[in-house]
């Protein structure tokens, strides 16, 4: 919470900075947006046995952004978003304890809430059309895991089922408080004030403090809309 606190306080000061020069040749302006995120985590490899699918996972962004001109045709964007990432992943495990046939099946999504702080360079192909590039920063506020587990078991001619579902919390202190990523995009106005986006941002650091196997990371596609005020 004070993270968020903090993040709409920076975001704030932006948006007063950006108010006082609005009158220069070349202006400053600030905007809000939103959408829609498709989500995933970085896949991995299991042992003999385990199949772990990933899949995208729904989810939304929100926030501001202020564009500061640096060039005729270059400008920078800094934003300050709230912003769902994580999978949903479908993880199938078979195991045998002496005659008997175990099938382990979980099927759960993994909600992962950042303060996100793109800065976005962008190039304008056209007044109204432009490309993006840029690092992202994002501070872990918050998730969830949910879903259902499903266990079967097969002695002989007779075989069990039993589900169950669970929803927790995540653990932060297993988690990477701090997330690093690159984004690309484009976006396109259809009048000097609203316009469409999209990005995708590939991460570059681990969630997890502690992984033994692969690093997994958060790899996000946003597609949304932004509002700038003129």
């Amino acid at each position: 919470m004070k993270k968020l606190i903090l993040g709409l306080a920076f975001a704030g000061s932006l948006l007063v900075n950006a108010q006082e020069k609005t009158k220069s040749t070349s202006p400053i302006t600030f905007g809000v947006k939103a959408g829609f995120n498709a989500s995933t985590l970085s896949k991995y490899d299991g042992y003999d046995g385990y199949d772990n699918d990933q899949k995208l996972k729904p989810g939304f962004n929100a926030g501001v952004f202020v564009n500061i001109p640096v060039a005729e045709k270059f400008s920078v964007q800094p934003e300050v978003l709230f912003s769902q990432l994580g999978s949903k992943t479908e993880e199938k495990e078979v195991y045998y304890n002496n005659s008997d046939k175990f099938k382990r099946e979980t099927d759960y999504k993994k909600t992962l809430n950042y303060l996100t702080i793109p800065v976005m360079v962008q190039y304008n192909i056209l007044p109204q059309l432009y490309v993006e590039a840029g690092p992202e920063f994002g501070f872990l506020l918050g998730g969830k895991d949910k879903g259902d587990l499903t266990l079967t078991q097969t002695s002989g001619n007779t075989t069990t089922t039993q589900t169950t579902s669970f929803s927790e919390n995540i653990v932060k202190d297993l988690h990477n408080k701090f997330n690093f990523g690159i984004g690309i995009g484009a976006g396109y106005y259809f009048t000097q004030n609203f316009g469409v986006t999209a990005r995708f941002t590939a991460g570059i650091t681990d969630i997890y403090k502690h992984n033994n196997g692969d690093a997994v990371r958060n790899n996000a596609f946003q597609v949304g809309v932004a509002y700038k005020f003129k």
